[in-house]
């Protein structure tokens, strides 16, 4: 095996024609049940959490090839993000668009990992312990939960 072949390197990807891709990645943060509520009710210093974790999935989403080296960068056609809160837990949906020649899934989960890091970020000071820990924060399940790709065919519609 020659040197440059143990090596790891982007798939070539040239012959792929574009196709209509979509992707939806969840995920969610447990926290304390009063960290929810000042959330709610827009008590946290550091300001809006989830506008700031939506902006911050959409920033990730778009930079997914610059945090995961071997990702293509791809055109992004289309992007949601939603949030859910719960008693003890804020669950995290990123649905991403393309059409392209490579699937769109690591940017749906850049985006849902990212949103969850910024929930920690901005909440943390009402999560920690005594002792300066983390032991009810939790960042948990993040998985694709679909994957579709249509062919292309024809002309888009007017």
């Amino acid at each position: 095996m020659a040197e440059d072949e143990k090596l790891a390197g982007m798939v070539d990807i040239t012959r792929k024609p574009p196709v209509h891709r979509t992707a939806t990645a969840s995920g969610s943060i447990r926290l304390k049940e009063s960290t929810i509520e000042a959330i709610k009710s827009g008590q946290v210093k550091k300001g809006d959490v989830l506008a700031t974790a939506r902006l911050a999935a959409i920033l990730a989403v778009k930079d997914t090839p610059r945090l995961i080296p071997l990702c293509h960068a791809i055109p992004i056609t289309g992007l949601e993000v939603h949030f859910e809160l719960e008693q003890e837990r804020i669950r995290a949906a990123v649905t991403v668009t393309s059409v392209g020649k490579t699937g769109v899934e690591m940017e749906a989960l850049a985006g849902v990992a990212v949103a969850l890091l910024n929930v920690w970020d901005m909440v943390k000071y009402l999560e920690k312990d005594e002792t300066g820990n983390y032991p009810e924060t939790e960042i948990e399940e993040i998985k694709v939960l679909s994957k579709k790709k249509r062919e292309n065919r024809g002309t888009a519609p007017q």
